[in-house]
């Protein structure tokens, strides 16, 4: 198995404008589902579709599509795939300064420059905000190149006043002043998300990131503001959501498949971060499906 940190991707404007405006739908699917940064801002429409959110150290599943803005330097990985099934996303990205380094410093421009700084630790949209601005990121495909950065301006002052968002990360995560601490966080996370399904060991993370286990737990702690152990069980009740949604497994199956060996215990940990335990869960969805 190849541990890789987040990859650093480039990303160019469109030619004659500020910002990159990139539309995907089933003929043109988004590769970029790796772990990766940009010092770009970025705000993504998934229209329709079920999948997985992460960002920074946060880990959420989706249904009926999301809303999202990633700040600068903040890892994540691509939101879609060819399981999503999602109808088309939208994808916009812009450098903090894309008007100009001291545009956002106007008095106009004030809520914006807050959502900005709020970006860098992650916010998904919901409700309303997400329909209507999603609607507005998708009009952008067939506009000029002024209307489309009058477009974006009216996304990003509705974005800065509306009340139907969650913030991803309480304390934030972007990119370590510390190289080598980004190294060993990016190997926690890259591991994770490909053993979560298995028994993973504090001792193994120790290993990994050649520090001893109080020292990982705390290094760990102050990155994420979680435990470890607390970050790979959201991990796996991330996936248990999914499978119940979108698989036919009976809930033990689902409790086994996300990497849990004990049913009651997978019970409460669910109840506890969804609301409802499994089966309520999966009821709901079937009734709104319906």
């Amino acid at each position: 198995m190849i541990l890789q940190k987040p990859t650093f991707e480039s990303i160019s404007p469109d030619f004659g404008t500020s910002f990159a405006y990139q539309k995907f739908d089933e003929r043109t699917t988004n590769v970029n589902n790796v772990w990766h940064y940009h010092p770009e801002i970025e705000l993504v429409f998934v229209n329709g579709g079920t999948g997985r959110r992460q960002v920074g150290s946060n880990v959420s599943y989706y249904t009926w599509g999301t809303l999202i803005i990633v700040g600068s330097n903040l890892p994540h990985c691509g939101f879609t795939n060819e399981d999503t099934g999602n109808s088309c996303e939208t994808v916009i990205h812009m450098k903090p300064d894309f008007l100009g380094a001291d545009f956002f410093n106007i008095p106009e421009m004030a809520n914006i420059k807050r959502l900005l700084h709020v970006a860098n630790r992650g916010i998904v949209f919901s409700g309303e905000t997400k329909a209507r601005v999603g609607a507005m990121m998708e009009a952008m495909e067939h506009q000029t190149d002024f209307e489309r950065l009058v477009s974006q301006l009216n996304i990003l002052s509705d974005l800065a006043q509306t009340e139907e968002y969650r913030i991803l990360n309480a304390d934030g995560f972007s990119l370590l002043s510390d190289v080598k601490d980004n190294d060993r966080i990016n190997l926690v996370f890259n591991y994770v998300k490909t053993n979560f399904k298995e028994e993973i060991p504090l001792e193994d993370m120790a290993d990994l990131t050649n520090l001893t286990i109080p020292s990982f737990c705390r290094f760990f702690k102050k990155i994420t503001n979680k435990t470890f152990t607390q970050f790979v069980n959201e991990y796996r009740l991330v996936h248990a959501s999914k499978l119940l949604a979108e698989q036919p497994l009976s809930i033990t199956e689902v409790c086994f498949a996300s990497g849990f060996n004990n049913f009651s215990h997978f019970n409460k940990k669910f109840k506890a971060f969804v609301g409802q335990n499994p089966s309520e869960y999966r009821k709901e969805l079937r009734t709104v499906l319906e």
